[in-house]
């Protein structure tokens, strides 16, 4: 029934606000749910939870009440995502956990390059999502590589979770943290890691469908009678550079966090060392593919410019063969009455007889030359 249809009662105007309370209720396994219901209008809160000692706090959860769970609770922190907010819906967030001003700009910008800085007790943490996005044929303009980010404010009891574009969904990492209690109490570092983790984890896993796609590539353009595929190369160089933007700064910022062995505990600087490892294989791939284009890309211009030239070489034989005969039916078609073998009764026989044999002399001499 549409809010139309509702009885306009007095008894409909005061469960109003019930419901509209009710509709931001998240329950407790919100986890399970996939991020994309931040896309839906005042849902940008996608989950907020209380782990203590490594385990979810059963019931319905909101920031306000979790920050002050999580004051009262030794051992515990708060995880609160979002999808998308805006301004506005994060404005009074950053009120309330007490977040620098620019908080609300970085958490509200959808393109920013991976980094980490830190605000008084706040570090934040930016990383960018990929997604591959498949394509049954590579054209000029097919999307290869989405980019998104994700932006991670991380606090000595809480860690918020901001998440712009549909790549790097974060419910699969919330569930599988909560199955590994263990690590959930290493606090919100853990849940930085995690993320990291199997965001790096996709950056890999779009290298390898980009290699498939370098290959079929490769197969198509050197094959026998192959058309121009110059423009596709070129599509699919140019989302490799978005996928190596969104990729390769990260690298600065893991650094950074294994060389911080005051802020960050030990064993949280090893998973991110391990982390850190895969990221540099998938900047390994992704220059490899770069080269390997380039490679490509010149290869298919000088078989484009050999194959220019026997095009010309073609038509310079054949028109060496018009000339040819040209020049014989040019000399006897003047008007002139004292020639040679004008008057022969089989002179026209054997005038076509000499331009045949002239054009299929020519026409040998340039087959074994290479030029037909």
């Amino acid at each position: 029934m549409s809010d139309e249809q509702q009885p306009q009662g007095t008894a409909w105007t005061w469960a109003a606000p019930l419901r509209k309370a009710a509709s931001r209720i998240r329950p407790t396994g919100a986890a399970d749910l996939d991020d994309d219901d931040g896309d839906l209008p005042g849902r940008s809160v996608v989950d907020c939870a209380v782990y203590v000692e490594g385990r979810r706090r059963p019931g319905a959860c909101d920031y306000d009440s979790g920050l002050a769970t999580v004051s009262q609770t030794p051992g515990s922190f708060l995880w609160l995502g979002l999808h998308e907010p805006s301004e506005a819906d994060f404005a009074p967030i950053a009120k309330r956990f007490g977040l620098d001003e620019l908080a609300v700009e970085a958490a509200t910008t959808r393109r920013q390059r991976p980094k980490i800085e830190h605000f008084a007790d706040v570090a934040l943490f930016v990383l960018r999502t990929t997604r591959y996005v498949e394509h049954t044929t590579l054209t000029e303009t097919c999307d290869v590589v989405e980019t998104g980010s994700v932006v991670l404010f991380i606090g000595d009891a809480y860690v918020i979770s901001v998440r712009h574009g549909p790549a790097g969904e974060l419910a699969p990492v919330r569930s599988d943290l909560e199955k590994r209690p263990d690590r959930l109490a290493q606090g919100p570092w853990a849940v930085a890691h995690a993320v990291a983790d199997r965001l790096v984890d996709s950056y890999l896993e779009v290298a390898v469908a980009f290699e498939n796609d370098i290959d079929e590539l490769e197969d198509h353009v050197f094959a026998p009678q192959s058309q121009n595929r110059a423009a596709q190369i070129y599509q699919l160089k140019r989302e490799l550079m978005e996928f190596k933007r969104a990729v390769a700064p990260l690298q600065h910022p893991l650094a950074a966090l294994i060389d911080d062995k005051e802020g960050l505990p030990k064993e949280i600087r090893r998973y991110f060392r391990d982390v850190n490892d895969h990221l540099l294989r998938t900047v390994e791939r992704i220059v490899t593919y770069d080269d390997l284009l380039n490679s490509i890309l010149q290869a298919r211009l000088a078989q484009l410019s050999v194959d220019q030239n026997n095009d010309m070489r073609k038509i310079a034989a054949w028109a060496a063969i018009a000339a040819a005969q040209t020049a014989i039916a040019g000399i006897y078609g003047m008007n002139f009455d004292y020639m040679p073998e004008l008057h022969w009764k089989y002179g026209y026989v054997i005038v076509l007889a000499l331009m045949f044999v002239v054009a299929s002399t020519m026409y040998r001499a340039f087959r074994r030359s290479g030029w037909l």
